[in-house]
């Protein structure tokens, strides 16, 4: 029987890539490095204008507050720093270096000279945060530090790889290639946390996925096949499925105790611990019918959109809608110069054809489809129309903080709401309203 979880829906996959093999670009002339890659406090430059740095060299550090440190992708000259906006529109300052194409490695980075078994749990979280490793499936949380609130706190590790958004295989390609780093970083994991099995979710839509991690796959590592269903990426779905255990709203995966990683996530610890190399670099889908040819691309960190673009063959025709991520949670994109960070899982550029927007009015028939899928059990059409109203104690009540924002109720609105995007007006104001 394959796991599941209780609402849910099914998209349209559009996993054109899956069966396109990683291709490595060559870094570019010049990257863009924002010092906040990561949820928590942004990084302090390290470095300063006419400065050179090597491949794997810190930039830029956090002190005393939770963070991720930052590193260089390439060896060359920094030229600038300068503030300019993340996939989000936040303000983040950028390091900006000029590649002189030589690929130098930091001098100071050099693989583990022993078995990591030797290393105590400390030593080999103090490895994971030198290494700027982060959730690398688009929530970006300080690996370390989830970690350290998940010591003696957990039994089971789940490693998540649904990749359930439309078009994304970034992580289908990276079970398949990179399956030995991606085990030998889960069993880093599991000697940390003193456990002896983990669970890895993935999708039945992912056949090849699955059976190359199963033929790796030891006593210590369980593949479980799961429906497949969007959100199953959702940690709350994924642990659900997986172990029958609910997540109360407010509380953290280990509360119930579970703690989950993202194949790219295990991947960069095996680097980060084994090799010593940090995360200078990662896997990202570019697709989209506006593609020439869409693939998986191994690209480096602080490379612009636009150099993914052109590795891609470039545009055949104007994209209405430019989105880093995926099409139901990712973060529409106003500037094809942005940088990959840690988090891009996907560059898509989509025409107007392509992309699921209505130029007319919007209403609520009262269908009810929205409360019918919602993963999160809650009432999407009274959620909108309360933040509509501006009724925002309103939608309190009624859970709209607990809303993960996975455009489910969106994407089924036969009325063509916007729903997601009013539940995230009433959440801002709710915050907005607990800061003050």
């Amino acid at each position: 029987m394959k796991h599941t979880f209780k609402g849910g829906t099914h998209v349209e996959e559009h996993k054109n890539t899956a069966g396109c093999a990683i291709e490595k670009m060559e870094a570019p002339k010049k990257i863009s490095i924002p010092l906040s890659q990561h949820i928590g406090a942004p990084c302090r430059a390290t470095v300063k204008v006419g400065e050179y740095v090597t491949r794997g060299q810190m930039i830029g550090t956090v002190e005393n507050a939770l963070g991720c440190p930052v590193h260089s992708s390439v060896s060359g000259t920094v030229v600038a720093i300068d503030s300019r906006n993340n996939a989000q529109g936040m303000p983040v300052e950028n390091i900006i270096i000029e590649n002189d194409g030589q690929g130098t490695i930091c001098p100071d980075i050099k693989p583990l000279d022993r078995d990591y078994h030797e290393l105590s749990a400390e030593d080999l979280i103090e490895k994971i945060r030198l290494g700027g490793v982060s959730g690398m499936g688009g929530a970006m949380f300080p690996t370390y530090a989830k970690i350290k609130s998940a010591l003696g706190r957990v039994d089971r590790v789940i490693i998540n790889c649904a990749e359930c958004e439309p078009y994304i295989t970034a992580d289908c390609r990276v079970m398949i290639e990179k399956t030995e780093q991606m085990f030998g970083g889960i069993r880093i994991l599991l000697h940390i946390f003193g456990l002896d099995r983990a669970y890895v979710g993935v999708e039945d839509n992912k056949p090849e996925s699955i059976e190359a991690m199963q033929k790796l796959a030891g006593d210590d590592i369980e593949i479980c096949v799961c429906k497949t269903k969007y959100p199953q990426g959702d940690e709350r779905q994924m642990m659900y499925a997986l172990t029958g255990r609910k997540l109360p709203p407010g509380k953290l995966p280990a509360d119930i105790g579970c703690v989950l990683f993202n194949a790219s996530s295990c991947v960069a610890v095996y680097n980060a611990v084994v090799l010593g190399m940090p995360l200078v670099e990662r896997v990202i889908t570019v697709d989209g019918d506006c593609i020439v040819n869409p693939k998986n691309v191994l690209a480096p960190i602080g490379a612009s959109y636009s150099d993914l673009v052109e590795f891609c063959g470039g545009l055949k025709k104007v994209p209405y809608m430019l989105i880093s991520g995926g099409p139901m949670m990712g973060a529409a994109q106003w500037d094809i110069n942005g940088p990959v960070i840690k988090g891009t899982s996907a560059i898509l550029a989509l025409s107007k054809e392509q992309f699921r927007f209505y130029d007319e009015p919007s209403v609520c028939i009262r269908c009810g489809r929205c409360v019918n899928n919602c993963p999160m059990h809650l009432m999407p059409n009274y959620l909108v129309r309360f933040a509509r109203l501006g009724k925002y104690d309103e939608a309190e009540k009624i859970g709209v903080m607990a809303c993960v924002e996975c455009g489910t109720c969106s994407y089924n609105c036969p009325g063509h709401m916007m729903i997601v995007q009013h539940i995230r007006v009433a959440k801002g104001a709710i915050r907005a309203k607990v800061k003050k």
